[in-house]
């Protein structure tokens, strides 16, 4: 019986879901057959990719709009993970947003929400699926975040550093119980992000961009096998690598050089 759920009737609640990589894993989860739980602010974006993948899959997709910079909406999520009677397989922490101004000239609020939205809405919502993917001794946890967080770019590559940090410390405490962990570090990638944020990327070579598709198929198989950490593309596997080896005053200089580009 507990077999014939795990195939059948497998949910997975993704954050963020419907642009970019947060869109990509709803299509890759969508196709491997798993119920959808979408959480966005956009409802009638929502819907429609809803009906898409209901017609084209044969699948259950639920709606569920959140603001996740609101406590009280982060709660209405948690309640959603509690759900004993339709249990959350899967849970990718995607939401996410970006600030095209210095920490000394941003407006605080603007900061919190960021801080709410990175950090403290992820760490909620994974604290309120554990329980339940513990007791199972299954479950897969995928914490979007970025190669930001090896460089120092403000508040956002702290918010990155936190998360990788704190996946991997999940992905060691959590392995003995069969839940899997893992922090998802892509660099550029084709999405709304950079529109979003009014961030300049024009002067980005093309060999630096990530596709949103095989981002989220690379993090998916890693996830699968155990991994703490993926860092998709090559070039990326070297910037990290190096970022970590090469003198922290360099780093900190290059981190904040790429910053001030991105906001002229």
């Amino acid at each position: 019986m507990v077999k014939f759920r795990l195939i059948f009737m497998a949910y997975a609640l993704i954050t963020g879901a419907t642009a970019g990589i947060g869109n990509a894993f709803t299509r890759l989860l969508a196709a491997k057959k798993y119920d959808l739980v979408l959480v966005a602010r956009d409802v009638a974006r929502m819907e429609e990719q809803a009906s898409t993948y209901r017609e084209k899959y044969g699948i259950k997709v639920e709606v569920l709009r959140a603001d996740l910079s609101k406590l009280d909406e982060i709660a209405r999520v948690e309640k959603r993970l509690q759900d004993l009677a339709a249990p959350i397989d899967v849970l990718i922490n995607n939401a996410g947003f970006g600030l095209n101004k210095a920490f000394s000239s941003s407006h605080i609020d603007d900061e919190q929400q960021l801080l709410d939205v990175l950090v403290t809405a992820p760490v909620r919502l994974t604290h309120a699926v554990l329980p339940q993917m513990r007791s199972r001794k299954s479950g897969i946890v995928i914490n979007v975040s970025s190669v930001a967080g090896w460089i120092a770019g403000g508040t956002y590559s702290a918010a990155k550093s936190y998360m990788t940090v704190f996946s991997e410390s999940l992905n060691t405490e959590l392995r003995k119980n069969g839940v899997k962990v893992m922090a998802l570090c892509p660099g550029f990638t084709h999405t709304e992000f950079h529109q979003r944020g009014q961030m300049k990327m024009g002067g980005l070579p093309s060999f630096m961009w990530l596709d949103a598709d095989r981002v989220v198929k690379d993090g998916w198989d890693a996830a699968q096998k155990g991994a703490a950490v993926c860092i998709p593309g090559a070039q990326y596997k070297a910037l990290a690598w190096l970022s970590q080896k090469a003198p922290r005053g360099l780093v900190r200089r290059i981190g904040m050089g790429v910053r001030v580009r991105q906001r002229r």
